[in-house]
Formats: C-alpha cells, structure tokens, sequence
C-alpha cells in the first residue's frame, strides 16, 4: 500500500483503517478515504503497408529500447485524444483512433493500467522528437525481430501484424449523450 500521510481535503493526517474489506488510509476528521495510486497509459498501434511505428526511447524507463509510442493520459482528455497527441508529439505522425485492441493491468504500489489502440496512418513521416525518442520509424515484422524491442511491444506487435481489427470501437454516435465520456464498444456485426 502506498503511504499517503495527509488527508486530501482536510490536511489531517490519515490512519489505517479496515473499509470494505481492505487496509486503507482514511481521515479521522472528514470523509476522505485514499482509495490508492493509478496512472493510465495508452499506446499506439499504427501499421501502414505492412509496417509498425516504431519510437526508440531516449529516456528511462526503457531507454535504448523500440517501443510503439505511448504516455499517459491527462486529467481532463479523453484517451482517444491522448493517443493521437503521443503519436504526433514522439513521432510526428498523425495517426486516427480505430478501436482498443488490447489492455494490460499491472497491479503494483502506483496500480498501471495501460490501453492500446488500433490506429489508422493519416499522414507524415516518422521524426522523433529528439526529447523523449530519439529514433523513429515503421518497421516490418522481420525488421523488428532483430531490433532492440521491449518485450511487451513484442507482444503488441503480434497483435498489430496478426490479430483481429477493430477490436472495442469508438462510439461516436452515443458520446454526446454521455458528456466528457470516450465510449468504446464491441462492434455491431453490421458494422464490420
């Protein structure tokens, strides 16, 4: 559990207590509960003509290794929007949402949660942004065998060359009735 010393609201200093179940830091003066740490990454799955962006990291964690270009999501942006902003940041790529094609949960002190999308090339050629990648290209499923890539793009990259399309797609035609929410869902079979 991470340690977590003053209370959020009040400034009080927090104890443990049992809610729901659970060890959980709470204040003892106003209702505030600390239900822990998480951060939200998202990353990119961008082929054209059968080719993988690629971004090779110039700063740790994974410095030196090719990884599919990625970060974390902002407070008030949604993730599609996220992802297409890495994509064009790390890599000078623009690049369009399709759909969330795999996820991955690495419960831990800051509990991870990280999405990937299904992109789809709109336009540019891949310039790293000489900050956090220092290389940037679309690589073949052949090329990237004897790269440098980090295991789990490995695992990703699988999915980009050999797994279904599409995966939850972007629900556009629902979002406005649900404000400041990114709606993914499973594909209608009309709509394959």
């Amino acid at each position: 559990m991470t340690m977590v010393k003053y209370c959020a609201s009040c400034g009080s200093n927090l104890e443990v207590r049992v809610i729901d179940g659970e060890e959980r830091q709470a204040c003892p003066n106003c209702s505030f509960v600390h239900w822990g740490s998480y951060s939200v990454g998202v990353g990119a799955l961008v082929v054209r003509d059968g080719k993988m962006l690629l971004v090779r990291r110039a700063q740790e964690p994974g410095k030196g290794y090719w990884t599919n270009p990625g970060g974390y999501i902002e407070q008030h942006e949604p993730i599609h929007s996220t992802i297409e902003r890495e994509v064009k940041e790390e890599a000078g790529v623009e690049a369009r949402t399709i759909g969330i094609v795999a996820v991955r949960d690495q419960p831990r002190d800051i509990h991870n949660v990280y999405i990937a999308f299904e992109m789809e090339y709109v336009s540019g050629e891949p310039v790293p942004d000489q900050f956090e990648v220092d290389g940037a290209g679309f690589f073949s499923p052949e090329e990237i065998a004897g790269m440098n890539v980090a295991p789990f793009t490995k695992w990703l990259a699988d999915i980009a060359f050999n797994g279904q399309t599409g995966g939850l797609e972007k629900d556009d035609e629902n979002e406005p009735q649900f404000r400041h929410a990114g709606l993914f869902k499973v594909p209608t079979r009309t709509s394959r």
